[in-house]
Order: C-alpha cells, then structure tokens, then sequence
C-alpha cells in the first residue's frame, strides 16, 4: 500500500466551480447545490482505497454532525473506472446505499474537477468557510490502516467547529492515502513533480 500526501493547496483559495453527476441518481450536482451557510466540506474518496475504508464509519458520523450545524458535505471520486471496476458509479451506487449516507457521492469522470482542487490522495479533505474560501485541507486524524490510533476524525473536526466560530484553523496537517488513479496521460503536474 503506497501512500501519498495531500499538496496542501494554498490557504484561502476559492472554492473551484463544478458539475458533475451524482452516482446515486445521475442527477447533476453543482458546487452551489453543495454550499452550506456554515460553509462546505469536500472529500475526495473512492470505494476500493484502504485508507478510505479505514475511515469509512467516520465519514458518515462527520456529515451528521455538521450537516445540521449547516455544512454542506459531497463526496468526490476522480479514479480511473476502466482500470478500477470497483469505483465506477455502479459501486458508488451500492456504497451510498451500504453507507446511508445523506449527503451526494459525484463521480468526476474526466478527473478536471480533482486537479482543479490539487487533490492527490484518497481521502482528501477541503473545509471552504462560508464565503467559499479554504480555510482547512488535510487529514481526518492521525489514524493509518496500519496503526492501532483509533479513527476520531479529530483534526477535521477542529477545522469545522473553527470554521462555524469564525476562527483561523491552526493545525493544517496534510492528508494521508493511496494517489488518485489518474488516467493514461492525465496525471496533473502538479502530482508528478512530487
């Protein structure tokens, strides 16, 4: 299992503008269908991913806490489906399902939406405050599949209850997890100078 940091995007950074199709409906999702008054969340997964799996149960406990606190929460998966069966939208589908989640899981088939982010890695985490800026990109918390560290999501979950106060976030930790499968010839520059 190889790991990749997050590129830890620059603070303060606009949230950037998409639309993609939710897995669950094919409904069309924008980034403004997805802004909550509190601010927005946005997380890069996908369903195969170790580290994503690892966390899975509090994926969906932090999108039921601050969803009500007014968070608007979405999913993203950018990986190649033609060489990752396991996280095209049909599989979307059935996690959504497994999962409950109430918040939409898009599938970013052309990955212009992940490089627009700088994402890199499963799970990617971005708080944007509610004018939209970023105020927060890492990691859930230090727990690694391969550590005994229980999952509490406590690093993220600073970053929001700092967001919804108004505070600056201090601790910006990058993320941990396996690299976005980009497709042949689509790997951004900024991944490839890492």
């Amino acid at each position: 299992m190889v790991s990749v940091p997050s590129t830890m995007l620059d603070l303060g950074t606009a949230m950037p503008t998409f639309s993609l199709a939710n897995a669950v409906d094919d409904r069309v999702i924008t980034d403004r269908d997805v802004r909550g008054v509190a601010g927005t969340l946005v997380m890069f997964i996908c369903n195969h991913c170790p580290f994503v799996k690892h966390v899975m149960p509090e994926l969906s406990r932090v999108a039921s806490d601050y969803q009500p606190k007014g968070f608007g929460v979405v999913a993203i998966n950018a990986n190649d489906a033609q060489k990752y069966p396991q996280d095209a939208p049909p599989e979307m589908k059935k996690l959504v399902a497994q999962e409950q989640w109430a918040f939409p899981f898009l599938f970013d088939e052309t990955q212009a939406v992940a490089k627009a982010f700088h994402a890199a890695c499963t799970p990617d985490f971005f708080v944007f405050d509610r004018a939209g800026k970023l105020a927060y990109r890492g990691q859930l918390d230090d727990s690694r599949p391969s550590t005994t560290v229980p999952v509490t999501g406590g690093d993220l979950r600073k970053a929001l209850d700092a967001v919804i106060a108004g505070r600056v976030v201090d601790e910006q930790m990058p993320s941990i997890g396996c690299n976005i499968k980009w497709t042949q010839g689509n790997e951004p520059e900024y991944f490839a100078k890492r």
